[in-house]
């Protein structure tokens, strides 16, 4: 029986029964992380407190900075030199929120002659239109790649990091789906081991566009004002929440899913909320589902459910602002500061 704490903020396991298996013995597990800019909060507390909850549950985790693949995808505009230092950083975030890893960089792979075999081996299993479907993994669309042909490549290495690796566990957003299932789909094809896939939640971005579509409503460090980033001041902390979509319902609500899936499963076992007297006095909730039916129900003014999360994130983030005011060298050098 997988435990709660394994299975919080996960949309789905492919499968359950494998996992159970590997969990069994010492499994190798990862994600794969471009180093593409400041780290948001679906990045930070949904994927990296889930490598801790597995870390917790004996897998050896890796967190895989994919700085090759940055610079396919053109982060940074192809620069690797600033593409690694942005991994430097996450790690140094990463770190700061106590999320314990091996942290692996897709450059140690470029010179093996037997990775790039992979590669080959692999493109030469995935028909063309397989893998241009793939291509959401990167954030790209399918005629991305009939402009700059290389964006080919970069599922074709995904799926060749996870074998070369020799992992037992591949974990992701759902954003990553289309890469996890294609290295299940090759791997008993050219004697590897058929990974098992744990993706997260996607975390909605705070303007709550694209509510029909989640992977396109997702939190983006590149969509104006979607995403809170870890090392925000408090300041901007509380002025995004201030702003955020925030509807009288939990479906598509950022700031919610925030409370839910950050607040409640990690952080806190009970929300205070401060109000005037007037207004009935401090609130104090016990629970998300209490939370919930009292907002959903009018029962919760949204300004006052947006002070009381915007706090808890101010705290919770401490620990980065620190580590960022130390290391502030590194945004100025990659243009985030001024």
């Amino acid at each position: 029986m997988l435990s709660h704490e394994l299975m919080r903020n996960v949309e789905e396991v492919i499968t359950p029964q494998e996992l159970e298996e590997v969990l069994k013995s010492s499994p190798r597990g990862y994600v794969g992380l471009e180093p593409s800019g400041r780290v948001h909060l679906g990045t930070g507390l949904i994927i990296g407190n889930k490598v801790k909850d597995l870390s917790d549950a004996g897998v050896d985790m890796i967190v895989f900075l994919a700085d090759w693949h940055a610079m396919i995808n053109d982060k940074f505009g192809g620069d690797i030199e600033k593409i690694r230092l942005c991994g430097e950083y996450m790690r140094g975030v990463f770190e700061a929120l106590g999320i314990r890893a091996r942290y692996v960089w897709a450059n140690e792979f470029a010179s093996s002659s037997e990775y790039w075999g992979k590669v080959i081996k692999i493109a030469k299993r995935t028909t063309l239109k397989r893998v241009k479907r793939a291509m959401s993994i990167m954030g790209r669309r399918e005629d991305e790649a009939e402009l700059d042909s290389s964006k080919i490549i970069y599922p074709f290495m995904q799926v060749a990091d996870i074998f070369h690796m020799d992992l037992d566990i591949a974990l992701g957003g759902m954003d990553q789906r289309h890469a996890h299932m294609l290295a299940r789909e090759i791997a008993p094809k050219l004697g590897y081991k058929k990974p098992v896939a744990i993706h997260t939640v996607i975390l909605a971005g705070l303007k709550g566009a694209g509510r029909m579509d989640p992977l396109e409503a997702k939190m983006s460090k590149s969509k104006e004002g979607s995403a809170i980033f870890l090392d925000d001041d408090e300041d901007d902390i509380r002025r995004k929440i201030k702003k955020a979509y925030c509807p009288p319902e939990a479906e598509g609500n950022p700031v919610l899913q925030i409370a839910k899936h950050i607040l409640f499963a990690y952080y806190i076992d009970k929300l205070v909320i401060p109000r005037p007297e007037k207004w009935g006095g401090d609130l104090t909730l016990h629970s998300y589902q209490e939370l919930e039916n009292i907002y959903t129900n009018g029962e919760l003014h949204p300004m006052d459910l947006k002070n009381a999360v915007a706090g808890a994130l101010v705290n919770i983030l401490k620990p980065v602002r620190e580590y960022a005011a130390k290391n502030d060298d590194i945004p100025r050098a990659l243009g985030w500061k001024k």
